[in-house]
């Protein structure tokens, strides 16, 4: 089939990529000339495990294009893909004028029918609002389907091919068989709705898995209080299979480009549609308050004054295996130090060209080597789980710090081995592993 793909971020650029992958001849569409010349070129803009060997494999192949001009790939498409961004407004809500603007553009030069895909996250009602807007400059036959993403950063291309379900929502069985056809070499569960139900269905599903994160940080509040192990509770009550394992690991919250959005997008959503969203207002509140909660913990052990401390932080992106800072918690923290005089080392395998444009470098020593965060600091703090900081020679780190402090925001280490080498450890909810 062909299709076109409108943004080249990392839900444009890997849906595309990968529906090239399963065969398809896709064109990926952005108005940033200087990043469709790069990715011409095999320089990918994102950090994505995967995602570089199957856009240049494709790109050779002939099956997957860049250009800067929708309107000039727009005749013989089976279905345009918008799938630009929606960052939060300054009061919560999704920001709308890049799909706006898409929707207008293919009005505007649409001449057969095509299936029309919303795969940015939208609020419900957004599918009709599309329609409309692309009537007012197009009086022929089309569909609106809503195709929801589901991509993890770190893990978006697995993610795609390997998905726990398809969602598509559609007015009509005859756009839905065109977007289960563009599906059809994808394995998983294909779930056929309506345009609002799954628009619904991607906000709801980012915004419990927030929840849980956030009543596990909960419950690691109370493990800190009350006696206990946060992750022998996460344990037990992940062995529920009503309940499961996966998003209960306690730690400093949650970040990135989705939950945050997504999360207060939905509360504006009920707002809209005059229903309080109580729960999401305290998930949101609990998540906020683990970052102030860790950094209430550092100055405990440092003392009543941060001024002029030094601080090693491994990890300045919101997970491990992205380059990705928004809404990171390690950012927050370092602001929040960085606001009590300390001064910061820090280090991250992807994320520093990021962090360096988001927050600058003054205060801040950006290090070539997780080891160098370590030199002459009274204290480290971990604030991202990457998996490599777990394998580092932490005798080594130990060694060449002035303090011995070691603050685990995201439970990656182990207490004992970490005292063996002489750091005074602390987590998030592990209570009898914060005791001396």
């Amino acid at each position: 089939m062909n299709i076109v793909v409108v943004g080249t971020g990392y839900v444009g650029l890997v849906s595309g990529a990968c529906l090239a992958e399963v065969g398809h001849t896709v064109t990926c569409v952005d108005i940033d000339a200087e990043k469709i010349k790069k990715l011409e070129q095999g320089q990918i803009p994102i950090y994505e495990p995967g995602l570089e060997s199957i856009v240049v494999s494709n790109n050779r192949a002939g099956r997957l294009l860049f250009t800067t001009s929708l309107p000039d790939v727009m005749d013989g498409a089976d279905a345009i893909i918008i799938a630009v961004g929606t960052p939060s407004r300054e009061d919560g809500h999704a920001d709308m004028q890049y799909v706006y603007a898409v929707a207008e553009q293919i009005g505007k030069n649409l001449k057969d029918y095509t299936v029309v895909v919303n795969k940015s996250t939208v609020p419900v009602g957004t599918g009709k609002e599309v329609e409309n807007m692309i009537k007012q400059n197009y009086s022929g036959d089309f569909a609106i389907v809503s195709c929801p993403e589901f991509l993890r950063e770190g893990s978006a291309v697995d993610d795609f091919m390997k998905p726990d379900r398809v969602v598509i929502g559609a007015g009509d069985k005859k756009s839905a068989d065109i977007i289960l056809e563009v599906f059809r070499g994808i394995k998983g569960e294909k779930l056929v709705t309506s345009i609002e139900s799954a628009e619904l269905i991607k906000y709801a599903s980012n915004a419990f898995l927030a929840t849980k994160i956030s009543f596990i940080n909960e419950m690691a509040q109370l493990c800190e209080r009350a006696g206990g192990n946060v992750d022998e509770v996460a344990y037990g009550v992940g062995l529920d299979s009503r309940i499961g394992p996966k998003f209960l690991q306690a730690g400093i919250g949650w970040g990135g480009s989705c939950f945050p959005k997504d999360v207060s997008a939905l509360d504006q959503i009920g707002g809209i549609h005059g229903y309080e969203f109580r729960l999401l207002a305290a998930v949101i509140e609990v998540n906020n308050s683990m970052r102030k909660h860790f950094v209430e913990k550092i100055k405990e052990q440092l003392g009543s004054s941060l001024e002029g401390k030094l601080v090693g932080v491994l990890g300045l992106a919101f997970k491990g295996k992205t380059d990705d800072i928004r809404e990171s918690a390690a950012i927050d923290i370092i602001q929040q130090l960085r606001a009590e005089g300390a001064i910061i080392q820090a280090f991250d395998y992807e994320a520093t060209e990021n962090a360096k444009r988001e927050i600058g470098e003054d205060g801040i020593t950006y290090t070539d080597s997780p080891y160098d965060v370590a030199t002459n600091a009274d204290a480290i703090v971990l604030a991202t789980e990457w998996p490599q900081f777990a394998e580092l020679d932490w005798g080594k780190l130990k060694a060449s710090m002035k303090g011995d402090l070691l603050f685990d925001g995201r439970n990656l280490l182990k207490a004992a081995r970490m005292r063996e080498y002489g750091f005074k450890y602390f987590s998030v909810g592990r209570n009898g592993e914060n005791k001396q």
